[in-house]
Order: C-alpha cells, then structure tokens, then sequence
C-alpha cells in the first residue's frame, strides 16, 4: 500500500466523509477528483479545498496533478496560505482506485451481512423488494436507484454506519471483469444473481461472455466460502453453482417452490402468487416479477423474518421507478418499464403484455442499446413478435428499429409499425395525434429517454 493511500485511510475516521462533486462538498470531506467522460474532478480540487475540503485526492499524472508536484518542488512559491494549501492535496496513481480501496477498508471495518446483487434484468426491483422485506426487522443500507457502478458500489458502502445491520449493494456490468473489481470493492459474504440473459452483448461479445462475468460473483463467493440465492429453477444459473464447489445454495423457484401465478384481469392486473396456501399480492405489473419477488421472500426468512412479514413488505412495496410500473397517464393507461432494455426484458415483457385483458393495446417501444453485431437480429426478433400481437397501435424509437424498417413492410403483421429516429420526433407526432383510451407499454433503452414522453401520454 502506498503512503498516499495510507495517508488517506489516515485520515477518513477525522472527515466528516467523501465527495466527488466539488458542487455539493461539504467541510471536512476528503473529496477525490474523478473523472469521466465529460468531466475531470482534477480542474476541481482547489474549488474542494476552498469550500472546506479536509483533502483533495488528485491524479498524479494530470495537468493539475503535475502543476501541484511541481510547486512543491519550488521554494519560492506562493504565500504561505499557497504552500499550506498544497500539503492537502494527496497524488495518487488514480483517484478512483483510492476512492474503491478507502470504501473496501470501511466496509470491512463491520461485520454484517453483506448482499452481493447482478443479473441482467431486474436487479434494481430485486434489489428494492429485498430491502422492504429486511427493513421489517433490521436497519438496511441499500443501493440508492441504480447507482451500481464502480463509484455507485463505493458510495453504497460509505453509508454503512455502527447502526447498520445488513447491507444490500447491487452490482451492474457492460463489460468482462466489471463484477470481478466490484466485488473486491464491496466484499459480498452472500450472494444473488436474478438471471442471465442478453444484454450488453457489445461489450460482453457474447451470451457465454454474460454468464462468465455475472458469475465472477459465484467465483468470489466460492472462493470466500460465501452464501448464494439461487433461483433452481433456472438452468444457467443453477449450472453456474454446480459447476463451482462449495458454494452454499439457498434455493427457490417456482417449480421448486410449487407456486402458483394466479390470473390477473383488467381489473386486478398486479401479479399475485399463491405459495402453499397464502397468497401474495403485489404491487408489479408482469409475470416475469414473480422470480424477483421469490428472492427478496427467500432472503428475509433467511435473516429470520418472519414469512407473514415477507409477504407484508412485499404487498406494501410500490414501484416508482419505471419499473413494472402502472400508472394513469392523462388519456390513456400506461405500463411503464422504460428505464431499460435488452432482448431478454423485452420478450418477456411483450409476453406478458399479450397476456393481460387490457382494452385498445399499444406499444411504444425504444431501441436496445449497445448489443453490438447481433443488434439487427434480435431487433427483427421483436418486430416479429409485434407482428402476431393484437395490437391497435405499435410506435418503435429509435436508429435501430429505424433502419428496419423495409423489414417490417414484408412482415405480414396485423398492424405495420410507426418509425421515430427519437424521441423529440415522436413528441411532434403525440402533439397532432392524441393518443386516448389507450393500455400503453413503454420499453426501451435508458439512452432513447422514453421516460420524456410519460407527461404526454
């Protein structure tokens, strides 16, 4: 360990805590200079240190970073305010890692549980319900939104306090080894992967390249002899367990579990499941939830919470993230699953939307973003399945629906699709053509913004 880093962990018990936003820091942060792809802390650091900052973490190698060393090698410069000032600023190799290596010294300074969560859909729901079935009987820190990166991940563990009891940190990936370095940042002792499926296929390069780099969970809990929720039912994931020793299952499923998806009408279209001879009523549109909340229900009788107030906290949890969601719009009903978008989320939910008793049934769906050379096909595989639903009304966004648009015409489809390059587009045609009286699912990638067009439907 460098003597930067040991300076820094040093210092952190006589902080008031951490900053990477120069706007919003506060005396007596360490605020560590990150950088992005449209913005570079380092330019920042002094502006830290004059709004109270205890340190500014900077990288060495930046123009900032090498004005600093250099001034420190100057005796003659600056007053002695200067000179004073430079002794808080620390250079390090980079300031992300610093920041992950004095989130991971923290986070080990508690002995509790911590809950390591991927997949490739349903993460954040999973995630949501867990903590509303572990908050009936313990203090819980968890994930805030999908702030699953690998600086989402570290802040999630600074919140960690001596009142904490359980600890629930999610886990996103685009690319091989991204779970590996989260991991090592957050130190799971237990461990859930919701599924498997495509997803960041761009960056993964293949569905084989998913299962490997969602398993660097399982690897980590294996080698650490940690806990894993494993939902049996599922092929992959229970081939991923078995194909690693050692690992200690707890399983659910619902063939396992023999639980039953009761029928849902227009009336009463939130899922509910019958589990022995209790049923558990939701608060989510879609079948493909009933995994989610299997998880969350597993993982609280697990920690000891009694099942009547599993199923409680399940009931009382409602969605207000664009996930699952069911709102009333201003004309027309909606079902809102637009935060994101991959092949797998969005077969199942067009599955499930087929399958409601929904009146005049539309679709507004977005691109699926960053699936690289198998982009193309698993588009037509939508507008394929579009083509044999009982649909009044089908508006697709985006480049990539865009570009197939010769290929929607050959499809004999029961109603030939609207084509928008974005979303802007799509508002001037919602401005002329009001849309009333609709049941409207809205999917598609965060990046097609279709959480903008909510207010005009």
């Amino acid at each position: 360990m460098s003597k930067e880093i040991s300076q820094i962990l040093e210092l952190f018990p006589f902080s008031s805590g951490v900053s990477t936003d120069s706007r919003s820091v506060a005396a007596g942060n360490i605020f560590f200079a990150l950088r992005g792809e449209s913005f570079d802390g380092n330019n920042y650091a002094r502006q830290a240190l004059e709004k109270g900052a205890l340190i500014s973490v900077v990288e060495r190698d930046s123009e900032f970073g090498q004005r600093v060393a250099a001034a420190r090698l100057n005796p003659d410069y600056g007053t002695q305010t200067d000179r004073d000032r430079l002794k808080r600023y620390i250079l390090v190799e980079s300031p992300l890692r610093a920041f992950q290596l004095l989130a991971k010294w923290h986070r080990q300074g508690f002995r509790i549980p911590v809950i390591g969560l991927t997949g490739t859909n349903g993460k954040t729901t999973t995630k949501e319900l867990i903590k509303a079935v572990l908050s009936k009987r313990f203090r819980v820190v968890a994930t805030e939104g999908n702030l699953n990166n690998s600086i989402g991940v570290p802040m999630t563990l600074f919140k960690i306090s001596m009142s904490t009891q359980i600890a629930v940190v999610e886990m996103g990936a685009s690319h091989p080894g991204d779970i590996e370095e989260l991991v090592n940042v957050a130190v799971p002792n237990f461990g859930l992967i919701t599924n498997v499926g495509k997803a960041h296929l761009q960056g993964f390069g293949s569905f084989e390249g998913v299962k490997k780099t969602k398993g660097e969970l399982y690897d980590y809990l294996q080698e650490h002899s940690g806990t894993v929720f494993l939902n049996v039912d599922n092929p992959d994931l229970f081939k991923m367990v078995d194909d690693r020793p050692g690992i200690n299952p707890i399983t659910y499923g619902v063939k396992h579990q023999e639980v039953e998806v009761l029928p849902v009408t227009a009336h009463d279209p939130y899922l509910r499941i019958k589990i022995g001879s209790a049923v558990v009523n939701t608060h989510l549109v879609g079948s493909y939830n009933v995994d989610n909340v299997l998880a969350a229900i597993a993982i609280g009788e697990h920690f000891g919470v009694p099942t009547e107030e599993c199923y409680a906290a399940v009931a009382e949890y409602v969605p207000t993230n664009n996930r699952s969601e069911l709102k009333k719009g201003k004309h027309n009903l909606l079902v809102v699953d637009a935060y994101n978008a991959n092949p797998t989320s969005m077969k199942v939910s067009l599955a499930n939307f087929e399958k409601t008793e929904f009146k005049n049934k539309c679709v507004i769906l977005g691109d699926m973003r960053e699936l690289g050379e198998y982009s193309e096909q698993e588009h037509k595989e939508i507008l394929d399945l579009l083509a044999a639903m009982d649909l009044k009304k089908v508006i697709l966004v985006g480049a990539e629906f865009g570009a197939l648009q010769e290929y929607a015409e050959d499809i004999d489809s029961k109603v030939k699709p609207l084509f928008f390059a974005d979303v802007e587009a799509l508002k001037v045609y919602l401005h002329k053509e009001h849309l009333k009286n609709h049941t409207i699912l809205v999917k598609g990638s965060n990046g097609i913004r279709l959480q903008s067009i909510i207010p005009e439907l």
